[in-house]
């Protein structure tokens, strides 16, 4: 994927995170340093987990947007267990790299009992960008702000983002993180997710160019 380049002065931007705590944490991936924000505009508690030295430019950078159901219980109705667990393993095998975990992105940004009742659309039929809607929520409510803040407090000037979605590039690149590579993080699907990931492929522009070969195969 191509490199893209923006335009920032990291020292002129007001900061909208503070910097709480540093501690390490051992994990089944590697031994990482955790580093605890505040965000001061909406108050949540974010963490960033870095591995080596990330300072300057290119290090290899996950913004992780938190999910329960996925995260922490297993959930095969989406891939973001599987992902969160291969972006540790890529960061480690790297040498260098950070894992931004964006606490407030539950069901991308509309919380998770509205996540709930949007699974509960999509078990009736809807897809994942109908069923917020018919929420009336938006069918993406994440800010990507506080991730540029983190990695600015870090001192990182550019990153090679570990991620499928355009929009966290534009996000970054808007808040002043270059971004030298967009490295794709693609997961074997199964047919429990595959519904779900051919709409993040068709309505948002997520790049998934493996889903074709499953499509075919089934």
């Amino acid at each position: 994927m191509t490199e893209s380049d923006g335009v920032f002065d990291v020292d002129a931007r007001p900061s909208g995170v503070e910097r709480v705590v540093n501690v390490r944490l051992s994990t089944k991936h590697g031994d990482f340093l955790a580093i605890g924000y505040r965000d001061l505009v909406r108050g949540d508690e974010q963490m960033a987990l870095v591995y080596g030295d990330v300072t300057g430019e290119e290090a290899l950078t996950r913004l992780h947007s938190e999910c329960l159901t996925g995260d922490a219980f297993g959930s095969r109705h989406c891939e973001c267990g599987d992902q969160l667990s291969a972006a540790l393993k890529a960061i480690v095998a790297e040498g260098r790299g950070i894992l931004v975990y964006l606490r407030g992105h539950e069901g991308r940004g509309i919380g998770l009992l509205a996540k709930l009742q949007a699974m509960k659309l999509q078990a009736e039929g809807l897809d994942t960008v109908e069923a917020n809607l018919a929420l009336g929520l938006p069918a993406d409510a994440r800010d990507y702000k506080v991730a540029a803040d983190v990695l600015h407090n870090l001192k990182v000037r550019s990153v090679r983002l570990l991620s499928n979605n355009p929009q966290k590039r534009d996000a970054l690149l808007r808040h002043g993180v270059r971004v030298s590579e967009q490295v794709p993080l693609l997961m074997t699907p199964h047919k429990e997710n595959l519904p779900y990931l051919l709409t993040k492929r068709d309505r948002m522009d997520h790049y998934l160019p493996h889903l074709e070969a499953v499509i075919q195969r089934t």
